[in-house]
C-alpha cells in the first residue's frame, strides 16, 4: 500500500491448514510480495531465509516478540522484557530476543545482562537472516566485546544494505556517542527519527545529543515534539538536565514530583556542595533500584557517589563506597568507576585489582582500553607524585575524553585526572586548559560534580599562573555554587582558605 494516499499497489495472499504451517506459508507470500513490488529476482533469493529458520518456528514465540518489540519502540524500554522472556521460554534458540533484551538492559544500566544476552544472541546467529545477523553482531560487538570500530562498520553495513531501517542509525548514534563523537552521533540519531518518527527511543537520544552539545533550544523542542505525538515516555531525566543547564529551579521541582530521578537529585545536590543530602538520596536510589532488580544500577550509583566523595577530599568514605559497590555488581561499569574511586583515595592496590580484572576481561573493549584504564593508572601514578607519568598515561585517552563512558552522569575523568596532575606540576596554563573543557563542556558534564569542583581547579591554575584577577573569580564561581555546602568538606575548608590569601 502507498503510506500517503492508501492506494494499493499490489498483493498476495497464502492459506495454512494449520498453526504449524503458518510461519511456511507467510515466508512464500513474502517472496512473492516482493518479486511484484519489483525487487530483483536475485535479491529476493538473496535475502529469502525462511521465516521458521531465520527466526523462530514457533508462532506463538514471533508474536510475544513483535509484542516486546512494539512495546519497546512506542511505550517504554523495559515494558518489552516480559514479551521477550515469554519467547525465549517458548523457544530457547530464538535469537532475536535475546539481542532485544541486551539493548534494553544496557540501556537502563544493566550492562551485565546486556552483555550475556548479547553473547546468548550471538551464539545462536547461524542461523538467522542477513538483516538479523548485522543487528545481533552490532549488539555483541558493542555490548559484548566493546569493539567500537567493529560495530560502527557492521552499522554502516546494515545503513546500505537496508536504507530505510532506522535501527541502524540510532544505534551507529550510540556508538559515536560513546567513542566522543557527539557531532557524528547527532546526525544519526537525527537521521533515525527521520526513518521511524514514531519510535519514542529516537527522541530521547536525539534530545541529549542535542544537550551533550549545549544545544539546549533546539534539545527542548525534541522532548516538546515528542510530548506533542503523546508519546508515553517522558524523557524525565532529559528535560530534567535541560532545567538544571538553565538553573530553572521551578521545573526541576515539577519534574521531580513526576518522578523520582533520585540518583540525579543526588548529583544536584552534589554539585552545590550539600554531601549528605547527596549520600541520602543515592541510597534512596540505590534501595528503589534492588527492589526493581537492577542490582547493577544499584551498584553504578554506589560508585558514581564514591566519585563525588573522593574528590571533595571524604576519601575514607569514598573508599568504603568503592569497595562496596564492587561487591555489589561488579560490571564493566562498577568496576571502573570504583577503580578510579580508589586510586584517588590512595588505595593503589585496590584500584589496580579491579584495573587488571578489566583488563583481562576486557582486552578488546574500546572504552575500557583507552579510556577507563589510562585514567585509573595516571590516577595511580598521581598517587605516587609522578604526575608526568600520569600524563604520559593519558594520552591514549585524549581522542575518547568525551565518551559517553558509562550509562550514567561520569563525564571528562581524563580531563579532570589530567589536570590535577599539571597542578601537581605547577604548570598552570596546562591546568586552566583542562579545567576549562568542563565549563566548555557544560552539557556534557551537566550536574556531575567534578564539573563544579573545575572551577576551583581553574582558580587553582590561574594563582600558580599569578593571575590574581581571574584567580579571584574562578574561586568566587565555585564559593558561590557551595554557598550552603556541609561545612565540613575538605576541599571546601581548603578553597575557602586559599581564596582568603588571595585577598
Amino acid at each position: 500500500m502507498n503510506c500517503s494516499s492508501g492506494e494499493s499497489l499490489t498483493s498476495t495472499e497464502a492459506q495454512a491448514s494449520d498453526k504449524s504451517l503458518v510461519l511456511d506459508a507467510l515466508g512464500r507470500a513474502s517472496s512473492e510480495i516482493r518479486n511484484k513490488l519489483g525487487e530483483s529476482l536475485s535479491s529476493v533469493q538473496k535475502y529469502a531465509t525462511p521465516v521458521e529458520e531465520a527466526t523462530t518456528p514457533s508462532l506463538e514465540a514471533l508474536k510475544a516478540f513483535s509484542m516486546g518489540w512494539n512495546t519497546q519502540m512506542t511505550k517504554d524500554l523495559s515494558a518489552g522484557l516480559p514479551f521477550h522472556q515469554r519467547a525465549i521460554e517458548l523457544d530457547p534458540n530464538f535469537a532475536l530476543p535475546y539481542t532485544a533484551m541486551a539493548g534494553i538492559y544496557w540501556s537502563v544500566g544493566e550492562v551485565g545482562r546486556g552483555a550475556e544476552n548479547g553473547r546468548k544472541a550471538y551464539d545462536l546467529r547461524k542461523k538467522v537472516s542477513e538483516r538479523e545477523r548485522l543487528w545481533i553482531e552490532g549488539w555483541y560487538y558493542s555490548l559484548a566485546t566493546g569493539e567500537l570500530n567493529k560495530a560502527a562498520q557492521t552499522y554502516e553495513l546494515w545503513k546500505q544494505t537496508y536504507p530505510r531501517d532506522s535501527n541502524p542509525p540510532d544505534m551507529l548514534g550510540i556508538t559515536y556517542a560513546r567513542l566522543g563523537n557527539w557531532e557524528g552521533a547527532l546526525q544519526e540519531y537525527r537521521e533515525a527519527l527521520r526513518l521511524e518518527p514514531s519510535g519514542y527511543p529516537h527522541y530521547g537520544n536525539l534530545g541529549h545529543a542535542y544537550t551533550a552539545l549545549n544545544r539546549l533550544d533546539e534539545a527542548e523542542a525534541v522532548y516538546k515534539l515528542a510530548e506533542e505525538r503523546k508519546l508515553e515516555q517522558k524523557f524525565l531525566s532529559g528535560r530534567y538536565q535541560v532545567a538544571f543547564l538553565r538553573g530553572n529551579a521551578a521545573q526541576m521541582a515539577q519534574l521531580l514530583t513526576e518522578d523520582g530521578l533520585l540518583e540525579e537529585q543526588a548529583n544536584t545536590e552534589g554539585w552545590y556542595g550539600k554531601l549528605k543530602n547527596a549520600h541520602e538520596l543515592t541510597r534512596k536510589a540505590m534501595d528503589s533500584a534492588q527492589y526493581n532488580d537492577a542490582k547493577e544500577s544499584a551498584a553504578a550509583y554506589q560508585a558514581e557517589a564514591a566519585l563525588r566523595e573522593v574528590e571533595s577530599g571524604n576519601r575514607e568514605k569514598a573508599r568504603a563506597e568503592a569497595d562496596a559497590a564492587s561487591r555489589l555488581a561488579p560490571n564493566r561499569d562498577v568496576k571502573a568507576m570504583a577503580a578510579l574511586a580508589l586510586a584517588r583515595a590512595g588505595d593503589t592496590t585496590g584500584a589496580e585489582k579491579l584495573a587488571a580484572e578489566l583488563d583481562k576481561t576486557l582486552p578488546l573493549d574500546t572504552v575500557v582500553q583507552r579510556y577507563w584504564l589510562p585514567t585509573i593508572r595516571a590516577a595511580e601514578a598521581l598517587g605516587r607524585k609522578d604526575p608526568n607519568r600520569a600524563i604520559e598515561l593519558l594520552k591514549a585517552a585524549s581522542t575518547i575524553e568525551l565518551s559517553e563512558s558509562t550509562n550514567f552522569t561520569v563525564f571528562l575523568c581524563p580531563v579532570y585526572v589530567r589536570g590535577e596532575a599539571y597542578l601537581m606540576l605547577h604548570d598552570g596554563n596546562a591546568a586552566a586548559a583542562e579545567f576549562q573543557k568542563f565549563i566548555n563542556h557544560r552539557g556534557l558534564v551537566v550536574n556531575f560534580p567534578w564539573g563544579a569542583l573545575a572551577h576551583l581547579g581553574l582558580g587553582r591554575a590561574y594563582a600558580m599562573q599569578g593571575d590574581t584577577a581571574k584567580a579571584k573569580a574562578a574561586y568566587q564561581d565555585f564559593l558561590t555554587l557551595w554557598k550552603d555546602a556541609d561545612p565540613d568538606i575538605p576541599i571546601f575548608i581548603a578553597a575557602k582558605a586559599e581564596y582568603a590569601k588571595l585577598q
